[in-house]
């Protein structure tokens, strides 16, 4: 019951409330935004609950010298120095699978905007705008091809629930064999990166950013994309070069994107993205429901309560 935890995001309240029955909680969804309170708050801390906007970097490391455990609420790891955490002992928990299935939807319900083109037109029509011709040139999602960069669990999900709107899934994932059974398993052919780009009407990203993967969508990937091709990132920010998208956009090439993720966020206010309807921008909410929350932090919860009950 001498445990400390660190909370400086977001979490579901029922959650947080049952780290408080483990210990002392500071809950401050806030704290992310003060670099230097944070850093006062560690001092003493067992266990730290973060997101994607708090850097687990040496300076915030070096200011934990008790610390045991991290629970990430997500799975992505970049904003953690993860060698730093294995030489110093301390173990991290991502929350893998729990928003495994608003991500899928977030994919899915952006390609449908995208391909039919005809749900941004309110405006127009509140003005006594009848542009019924123009949106009229909308495109079905069933039959069209889905490729999926990075085969994980929300690629696969992303897969079963386009499988049920009659799409074909093709997936590109170096470090999944060939003879897996979650090919057969997802109706998903494999198929090499080129490939994929210059076959699929839907191009979905699901995989980490890294030094391998950085800047892996540039002007020359999109070139090989098939015209008028819909392009969707909801892993992070900086494996698409944004500029070269936005060119890709304005030029015709593509027929849209969404972003959920971007190089810098909160995205600058002097930053290059053209007002147009096409181009969807969301602030990194693809894994963000109601229901995924809940999950997400009842999960982190148990790890981290688990974590420190071994520790007593």
């Amino acid at each position: 019951m001498n445990h400390k935890i660190v909370i400086p995001e977001f979490m579901d309240e029922s959650a947080v409330q049952r780290l408080r029955n483990m210990g002392q909680v500071l809950y401050r969804p806030d704290l992310v935004e003060d670099r230097k309170a944070l850093l006062h708050s560690l001092s003493n801390a067992n266990a730290l609950i973060v997101r994607n906007r708090t850097q687990v970097d040496h300076e915030l490391i070096t200011h934990a010298p008790d610390l045991k455990v991290i629970g990430r609420l997500g799975v992505g790891l970049d904003n953690i120095n993860m060698a730093l955490c294995t030489e110093k002992g301390v173990t991290v928990y991502p929350a893998l699978g729990a928003n495994a299935r608003a991500v899928a939807e977030y994919v899915i319900a952006a390609a449908l905007l995208l391909l039919r083109q005809a749900y941004f037109s309110g405006g127009q029509v509140i003005k006594g705008k009848w542009p019924r011709t123009k949106l009229s040139q909308g495109l079905e999602i069933s039959n069209r091809t889905l490729g999926i960069i990075g085969f994980g669990d929300i690629g696969r999900l992303t897969a079963n629930l386009a499988n049920g709107l009659g799409m074909q899934i093709l997936a590109y994932d170096p470090n999944l064999a060939q003879d897996s059974p979650v090919w057969r398993e997802t109706r998903a052919t494999r198929t090499e990166l080129n490939d994929l780009l210059g076959t699929s009407d839907v191009v979905s990203l699901h995989i980490p950013l890294n030094d391998g993967t950085r800047h892996l969508i540039n002007a020359h990937r999109l070139a090989l994309m098939k015209t008028r091709a819909v392009l969707i990132n909801t892993s992070r920010g900086g494996i698409v070069d944004e500029q070269a998208l936005v060119e890709a956009l304005v030029a015709g090439k593509l027929r849209g994107a969404a972003l959920d993720v971007f190089e810098d966020e909160p995205v600058k206010a002097d930053n290059a993205f053209p007002d147009i309807p096409n181009l969807i921008l969301t602030p990194h909410i693809a894994g963000l429901t109601e229901e995924s929350n809940v999950r997400v932090s009842e999960t982190i919860a148990e790890k981290v309560i688990g974590h420190l009950a071994a520790e007593l």
